[in-house]
């Protein structure tokens, strides 16, 4: 089935905001609507809808035209099998000892490594993403040094890559929060794929701002991958929820934001200890002081 898109961008997120709810009143109208922030620190918005018959182009004019946004571009995408050109194009990915792959890999796992299996139908958070790698290699450099973590959870975790990643090689249960309800439904059944779902504790939270995350606290470990903006508002969480000597590791953000997230974290009562570049990805390993 022949499906349509149609993107713009903007220059503050609340006229984006507002542009994404009227194109929800469109005939046709979108069977989905993003309203993102570019990353690339322009500080501009992107809106894009996405359509199953062609969009009312004039309509989409006088849109933009009323929201001060850039003229939308819209784009006819043809009937493609998208789990199954993943599948090709995905190959699995070696992160210090963590092997990740799909089922359609499965004959490729190295004896040595420690196995993590994301299927391709659920992108966001394979592991491909220099972020995602970035984070379980900044995980495999603190195993390498002889850390023992007995309390960890991860923030903002997608597909809960990185939560498995560490009830693989730590007996406890692992906690796992999405703030988006789907995600958290694709972290169990991963969870479940590994033959994990009696360590793995997936529940839908904006940040630390649920019980079992209350209760479970402090953490002696802390992973999360998710955007600049977001990581610089939960440092002061960061904190009130890391153990003293405890370690969070973050990505989400471009090399040159780094330096800002950083500075937040020190201010935060955290101590740099490692960062990295993947790509043009940084990821960040910190201690928290106390």
């Amino acid at each position: 089935m022949t499906t349509f898109t149609a993107f713009t961008t903007l220059p503050a997120k609340s006229a984006a905001e507002a542009l994404g709810e009227a194109i929800e009143a469109l005939d046709p109208a979108p069977y989905g609507v993003g309203v993102f922030e570019i990353e690339d620190g322009s500080g501009r918005w992107e809106v894009g809808g996405y359509f199953l018959d062609a969009p009312d182009e004039i309509g989409l004019a006088l849109l933009a035209a009323s929201h001060g946004a850039r003229e939308f571009v819209v784009s006819e995408l043809p009937e493609t099998d998208w789990v199954a050109q993943v599948r090709r194009e995905l190959h699995p990915v070696r992160a210090g000892r963590f092997y990740l792959y799909g089922s359609h890999d499965a004959d490729t796992v190295p004896n040595d490594a420690v196995p993590l299996l994301i299927e391709a139908a659920m992108a966001f958070g394979t592991g491909h993403h220099g972020t995602t790698s970035g984070c379980l290699i900044a995980f495999d450099r603190l195993l390498t040094e002889g850390h023992v973590f007995k309390n960890v959870v991860d923030i903002g975790c997608g597909t809960a890559v990185l939560a498995l990643a560490a009830a693989r090689v730590f007996p406890q249960t692992v906690l796992a929060s999405d703030i988006d309800e789907i995600a958290v439904d694709v972290a169990r059944v991963n969870a479940q794929a590994n033959d994990l779902a009696d360590r793995i504790e997936a529940v839908q939270a904006a940040g630390f701002d649920h019980p079992t995350l209350a209760a479970r606290a402090p953490f002696d470990l802390i992973f999360a991958n998710i955007l600049k903006g977001p990581l610089i508002e939960l440092a002061p969480d960061m904190a009130r929820h890391a153990a003293q000597g405890g370690y969070v590791i973050l990505s989400g953000l471009l090399l040159e934001q780094a330096e800002d997230v950083t500075a937040a974290y020190l201010a935060a009562g955290f101590e740099r200890v490692y960062a990295s570049e993947h790509g043009e990805w940084a990821a960040l390993t910190l201690r928290y002081l106390g």
